[in-house]
């Protein structure tokens, strides 16, 4: 048996013609939708990044307990597990954040690893003084974070030079190698769609378009400023990229189909979130409340066992059962510490695997689903506390935590979890404090796109039950119940 896993970052379902987009070319996603099963209730656990791919290592919620970090030494690890139970894992990356200390550790659980530089502000090509940047690229006057993504694109004249490009290359190239072997799994991940835009002229000339501003291909994480025209233009350029990562979608459909794999091997083609271009008056994500368009993510799985296609699931399913799937098809037996489910018999059958699932970002609002209902649950408190970090990894995105940060470190007895560790008790530090939003509740049947808040205390109150029972069984913190003014 084996396995393929296909993912993208900050992909919005909502740009893809097997989710209803009609605008946004994406000719190889439809074409997925009907080689696999779409589904049309799955959700995000942790946010962003690297708390989603913690996920989907350990198959369990990152976010009640802290926030960005590396894999934790009682942590579980799904292609760990696959490679002490004689399945070979690999790796194919331009996801920067593997490389910096906030992530350093995940790619290291693989049998191996490859990576593709040059996304972003990868710290990638060195270049001191003045360099011939891209045209109007504004990269000589800003912060070093954008000046580094002008001096990477200069490396790129091509699209075969780009990151994207080369990770679904080598990719493929595994793929060639050992097509014949048996018991491997892949992953490509790339880091496309995620800011910024960057693409070459023929996907942008899929979307012809007046605009005559400035270089305007990085939205900012907060509110719309922006005129129509500016929002527009951004929509695509975001457009450009995901008909990019869709023609490299199509190359590992059309090996899938050349040699035959679908006879024996798994695929799942995922997300780790959406993202809002402009929706509910927004950029980005991380500092607004969750909507669908960041936390309802596209899915897609073939599952060879059961040779289910080209129809959709409405179980509610969650990034926490990817790992589970992967392990259970392996004929692995699931860490006692898992809490994801495997989806067999959701792919055979549509069988539910759960009456509701949470989604958040540590120290934001705690959001809890059942497939109808969304209810978003704020702090009650005007400073947002008390909220900690419990790690035994006090290591932020790019830098270990400071020494201010540790001076007033406590450790905590061991959670359910830890494997009788105790992890550090740190003083924590919200991205926005949640209180400004209120609690919200949203019904997805009556309100799809989420634009008229719901009062109904029978019904938040059942949402409020669902979220107080999931947080117990994730064990989380005492502080976040009191945080959230729920007993």
């Amino acid at each position: 048996m084996k396995a393929i896993m296909v993912m993208f970052d900050s992909l919005n379902r909502h740009r893809l013609a097997s989710y209803g987009c009609a605008w946004v070319r994406t000719p190889n996603f439809r074409r997925l939708a009907e080689k696999t099963l779409t589904f049309d209730n799955a959700y995000v656990g942790s946010m962003p990044c690297m708390p989603a791919r913690r996920e989907i290592h350990t198959g369990r919620y990152n976010f009640l307990h802290r926030s960005w970090g590396p894999i934790e030494p009682f942590d579980d690890s799904m292609p760990e597990i696959l490679k002490e139970n004689g399945v070979y894992s690999h790796l194919i990356s331009d996801h920067y954040h593997y490389w910096q200390e906030g992530g350093a550790n995940y790619h290291t659980r693989y049998c191996s690893w490859e990576i593709s530089r040059g996304q972003e502000g990868d710290p990638w090509k060195g270049v001191v003084g003045k360099f011939d940047a891209p045209e109007n690229l504004n990269s000589q006057d800003t912060g070093w974070w954008h000046r580094q993504d002008g001096v990477n694109r200069t490396y790129m004249p091509t699209v075969k030079e780009q990151p994207q490009a080369v990770t679904f290359a080598l990719g493929l190239e595994f793929l060639e190698r050992n097509r014949a072997e048996d018991n491997w799994f892949l992953q490509i991940e790339t880091f496309d769609p995620h800011e910024p835009y960057f693409t070459h002229q023929k996907y942008k000339d899929l979307y012809p378009h007046e605009y005559k501003g400035p270089l305007w291909d990085w939205p900012p994480y907060r509110q719309v400023q922006e005129t129509r025209a500016a929002v527009q233009h951004m929509q695509y350029e975001n457009a450009a990229l995901v008909s990019m990562c869709d023609e490299h979608l199509g190359q590992v459909l059309d090996f899938m189909d050349q040699h035959d794999l679908w006879k024996d091997t798994l695929l799942i083609v995922n997300t780790d979130h959406g993202f809002l271009l402009g929706e509910h008056a927004w950029w980005g994500k991380c500092v607004m409340p969750f909507y669908n368009e960041i936390a309802r993510m596209p899915l897609f799985i073939w599952d060879p066992r059961c040779g289910r296609k080209n129809e959709r699931r409405q179980a509610l399913v969650q990034t926490i059962d990817l790992p589970a799937t992967l392990l259970e098809f392996f004929g692995i037996s699931l860490p006692r510490d898992m809490d994801g489910v495997p989806l067999r018999s959701t792919c055979a059958a549509d069988q539910p695997v759960r009456e509701a699932g949470l989604f958040g970002l540590h120290g934001a609002q705690v959001n809890v689903t059942d497939g109808r209902y969304v209810y978003m649950r704020s702090a009650v408190t005007k400073d947002n506390t008390p909220l900690y970090e419990y790690t035994l990894m006090p290591t932020h995105m790019g830098r270990t935590f400071s020494p201010q940060e540790l001076s007033d470190i406590r450790l905590a007895e061991p959670f359910a979890f830890t494997k009788g560790c105790r992890t550090m008790r740190i003083a924590g530090h919200a991205w926005v404090n949640s209180c400004q939003f209120g609690h919200t509740l949203f019904d997805l049947e009556k309100d799809p796109g989420q634009e008229h808040p719901l009062n109904d205390p029978g019904t938040e109150a059942r949402m409020i039950e669902h979220l107080v029972r999931l947080m117990r069984k994730n064990d989380a913190p005492s502080e976040q119940f009191e945080r959230l003014g729920l007993k």
